[in-house]
This record gives structure tokens, sequence and C-alpha cells, in this order.
């Protein structure tokens, strides 16, 4: 087994995680969130969890559920920096509040491997950490994601991060690939976080293990000569051998790796975060 750990920062903490839930500090707010892989017993117990805690998600069915307000002055939506970055952060009914911190290791990727003369694509963008990464480095960075909320929520952290000139991209992240490799266009870098489970602009749904080798075939013809290809797959349903099989198919002659991606809690404890495949 191959593991990769990233690590958190000044403004963001993983203080604990077990019995299906995860401890994090966002700045000076502390959330508890459900987190399947956190299937181990947590080494503090909730009690202390709960009197640590400004806010936690109670799931209210399969995708859902509302946040349970745990202190009084715990605000619903705040900011935190990263480097000279600074992200928005909001509660949201799917549990998640603006930013996949696990992504850490990517951005400074991402930093080190772009300049003002490249191009850089982030499909499947949410709210755009590794768009405004890349766009810090002076490189044409376009953002795409098929949710005009979650563009608009970029939109802000574009500008809190004192940048401008993202180009945004309302569609299906897998309709605008293909239809760019007709254009015959290419990339310097290309960014894919996709979810398990997507529903696209027009609201058609479709599976990350049925829809993972037709990306990688067009991500094969996106990337230039010595472009670099990140790929994380958070899904139960894609196993790493998988991503090896695909990445072999497509990238074989290039340098690749393939790493599960791991994050150390502050208790010592050890979290999982999918698969992540790098063709540098």
């Amino acid at each position: 087994m191959k593991k990769i750990y990233t690590t958190g920062w000044s403004d963001y903490e993983l203080i604990d995680a077990g019995g299906g839930k995860k401890l994090e500090r966002w700045g000076k707010i502390i959330t508890i969130r459900p987190e399947l892989q956190a299937y181990f017993r947590s080494e503090k117990p909730f009690d202390q969890w709960n009197q640590m805690a400004h806010w936690e998600f109670i799931p209210k069915g399969a995708q859902s559920g509302i946040w349970k307000q745990l202190k009084e002055d715990a605000p619903k939506e705040w900011s935190i920096q990263y480097r000279e970055f600074k992200f928005q952060l909001k509660l949201t009914k799917f549990k998640h509040v603006g930013l996949f911190p696990e992504q850490r290791l990517n951005w400074d990727f991402i930093a080190d491997h772009l300049d003002e003369s490249s191009k850089f694509l982030n499909l499947f963008a949410y709210t755009g950490a590794a768009s405004v990464v890349a766009k810090s480095t002076g490189s044409e960075s376009f953002h795409i994601d098929s949710v005009k909320q979650l563009i608009s929520w970029a939109r802000e952290n574009m500008e809190g991060s004192q940048l401008e000139n993202i180009k945004w991209v309302h569609e299906d992240a897998l309709k605008f690939a293909a239809r760019e490799v007709k254009r015959g266009n290419h990339y310097s870098g290309i960014v894919m976080d996709p979810p398990a489970w997507g529903i696209g602009a027009k609201k058609e749904k479709w599976k990350l293990e049925d829809k993972l080798d037709e990306l990688m075939a067009n991500a094969k013809k996106l990337i230039g000569h010595e472009g670099f290809l990140i790929l994380n797959t958070y899904s139960p349903k894609v196993e790493m051998k998988t991503v090896e099989q695909l990445a072999n198919r497509y990238f074989g002659k290039r340098e690749f790796e393939v790493n599960e991606l791991w994050m150390k809690t502050t208790t010592g404890k050890e979290l999982y975060y999918g698969n992540l495949l790098r063709i540098y």
C-alpha cells in the first residue's frame, strides 16, 4: 500500500476522528462532521468534542442534513487564510463548508509547476481553491463547474485573494473536456477532483466509476507534452489498481505515481482521503 500524507496549516487543523465523525478547526471555528472513513474509535470522547465545537452536522438523509449550533457565538459564514489566499467558508446542507483541506498538497504542487506562460484547467472546480492558486502564478486559469452557486462562491475566493480574470465556465466538466479535445486545445496542467457521484448542469446523473475511463482519455489529449495531471478519486468503487491501470493505459510513457491520500489528526489518528494520481 502506497501512502502520501497531507497536512494542515495555521488556519486548519484535523483535531480528531473516530466513531464515524471528524473534529476540525477552521480558523477559530470548530466543526464536527460525518466521516465514513473514521470507522475506528476517536482519541477524545465525544462529550469533549461537543464542548470544543461550534457546529455539528446532523445527517437527515443520504446526501443532506442540518447544522446543530453548539455555541451561541457561532457564525454561519467566516473566512480562513492559506498562504496569501483567503477562502470564504459557509455552512451547507451537504455537510461541506467550502474547502477540501486535504488538497493542500495539490495546491502547493500547482503553485510550484505553473507560471505566467501556463494554461491551467480545473475540472469539477467546486469553490475554486486550485483555480485561485493557479491564477496567483500568472497562469491563465479556467474554472469549470456545473453549479452556478459554486462559481459565485469561487469568485468570492478570487476577489478575497486580491486576484482577477479567472475564466468561469458553467458546464458539465466531462462535456467541456470532450469539446476542448475537439477544439484542439491543450493545457499545462489539469486538476480533476470529481465527486463519487455527480449531477450535471442539466441535472444529468453519472457515477465516477462509469466515467473515469472517458475522463482519463480526454485528459491525455488535453495536456501538453510536458503538462501535469492531478486526479483525486474519493469513491469506494474506484480502487487504486483501477487508477493505476488507467494511468498505464493513457500515460504509460510518462512518469506518474498513484498513492493513497491520508492526513494525521492532532491526536495521532490517521484518516483516508481517497486515491491520488499525479502525472508529471
